[in-house]
């Protein structure tokens, strides 16, 4: 079959996936209306579903949100059925749905993502009480190593004693809420993986669980003293904020994009690009990159973007205008290399890169 083909069958058995779901959880908000499964001697839907059906506590935990959902908002089983609803997203749902907003806060949460749930969630039904708190944890090296369940709770800061927080530098803690219990002894604790754990808390408050190294404590620290004149006191996130703003300024001087452009244009050599130029071209595309795909969208992608010239420079094509050039990301910017030069001469200069520089990232060329 070719991609076509495969595209066909996969859109069918995801079809399938989606109605098989929806009508598990149509059967299941049945079985639990009628409390079945304290005939086989279970406490709750949730150890029926983890001890008898073996779901994985997990799963068993959104399937249990999911068919009380089911039982209350029968409306949400289109939507599960088509595709629009996902089972991630049902714990938030059920957090910020009620009988009096359910016409409108059901669409909120359709083609979402479970963090962007999360975020509406806290939008629609903000947190009681906003903690404000600095803590810094000592992470042993054995913690590092620890199942995710364990790496959770030492990250979880809210629940953390008073007694075994570290307190380096000026590093303090802020205003606190009382320890909070988990909103149910069955509720599963979030993945966890390289990426910072985003709580959302209100519209505009999260609150952000990373893991840094020992040596970022003291530039932040130092920070602080730096920012001493201008902001006395900074709390971490204003230090962060600044940190980042100038982060985010060099990246935009190095597309072109400055607040105030030069109005004179300055001598620049004939393979570099002009910055006007640059700036032109990530504007026009939205920072995002334009390869376009089979089913006629673009790629979209805003990582590691950067402009590629529509003609090869190699086979003659120049950059003196915005529309010589297109933005791309490093993966299309390598197919559609490797479709202006071939693969053999792209593998070979990949190779010799490798062998000059040593060991880094393929890359793409100067002549793309």
């Amino acid at each position: 079959m070719n991609a076509n083909d495969y595209t066909l069958r996969l859109s069918d058995l995801l079809r399938r996936e989606h109605g098989a779901l929806a009508d598990f959880l149509v059967e299941l908000a049945a079985f639990d209306e009628r409390a079945l499964w304290r005939q086989l001697g279970h406490a709750s839907l949730f150890d029926y579903l983890h001890r008898t059906l073996g779901l994985s506590r997990g799963a068993a935990y959104y399937r249990n949100v999911g068919a009380d959902l089911v039982r209350r908002f029968p409306e949400i089983v289109e939507p599960l059925r088509d595709g629009r609803l996902c089972v991630s997203v049902l714990v938030a749902l059920a957090k910020a749905i009620t009988p009096e907003n359910r016409a409108e806060v059901l669409p909120r949460f359709f083609h979402r993502s479970k963090s962007e749930a999360k975020a509406i969630a806290a939008e629609i039904r903000p947190a009681d009480v906003v903690p404000r708190r600095e803590l810094v944890t000592a992470v042993r090296q054995e913690d590092r190593r620890a199942t995710p369940a364990a790496e959770e709770a030492s990250a979880t800061l809210h629940e953390v004693d008073a007694a075994q927080i570290v307190m380096p530098g000026e590093l303090e803690l802020a205003t606190s809420a009382p320890p909070r219990a988990p909103a149910t002894p069955t509720e599963p604790s979030p993945a966890r993986d390289d990426r910072p754990v985003v709580e959302p808390l209100t519209a505009d408050l999260a609150r952000l669980h990373v893991t840094v190294p020992k040596r970022l404590l003291s530039k932040l620290d130092r920070a602080r003293d730096a920012l001493s004149h201008s902001k006395p006191g900074a709390s971490t996130a204003e230090i962060l904020d600044a940190a980042l703003d100038l982060l985010l300024d060099r990246a935009a001087k190095r597309k072109g994009l400055v607040s105030k452009p030069q109005a004179k244009l300055r001598p620049a050599k004939p393979e570099t690009v002009r910055a006007s130029v640059l700036r032109e071209v990530w504007k026009r595309d939205g920072g995002r990159c334009q390869f376009k795909l089979a089913n006629g969208q673009i790629c979209g992608s805003t990582c590691r973007v950067e402009a590629h010239h529509r003609e090869a420079r190699a086979h003659g094509g120049g950059h003196a205008t915005a529309e010589d050039l297109v933005l791309l990301c490093d993966v299309h910017h390598d197919v559609v290399t490797r479709e202006q030069f071939g693969d053999d001469w792209i593998d070979r200069c990949v190779r010799e890169r490798r062998e000059a520089r040593g060991p880094s990232g393929t890359g793409l060329f100067a002549a793309a």
